[in-house]
Formats: C-alpha cells, structure tokens, sequence
C-alpha cells in the first residue's frame, strides 16, 4: 500500500497529508490538509494529477 492517494479517494488512515506531483515529487507552495477520523474523501489538489501524501499523524488542536 502506497502512501499516495489519489483526490476524491477515502483516505487509508487519519493524519496530516501534503499534495505531491504526479510522480510524488514536491509541486511548489503544496496544500497540506489534517484527515481525522472518519473524515472522507481526501479534498482536490491545485492541479490535475496531482496527489496526497500522508506525512504523519494528525497534529493536535490549538485551543
């Protein structure tokens, strides 16, 4: 199982995901969104063919 998914996929597990280029490497100023939880489906990238990477667990709240 790859750490890339595609935009519009259910993610495989909650955590911070950064957007990719097409072949995975770094796009210049990429989204970085937090998946918690039962949240679904992985957002639309700045551009077509475009991917998401998990990076990490979710990071905590700032309350």
């Amino acid at each position: 199982m790859s750490n890339r998914q595609k935009p519009g996929e259910n993610p495989y597990r909650p955590g911070e995901y950064t957007e990719r280029g097409p072949r995975g490497g770094e796009v210049p100023n990429p989204r970085t969104v937090t998946i918690e939880p039962g949240d679904k489906p992985l957002p639309p990238t700045q551009k077509p063919g475009r991917t998401w990477e998990r990076t990490g667990p979710p990071k905590p709240d700032k309350k």
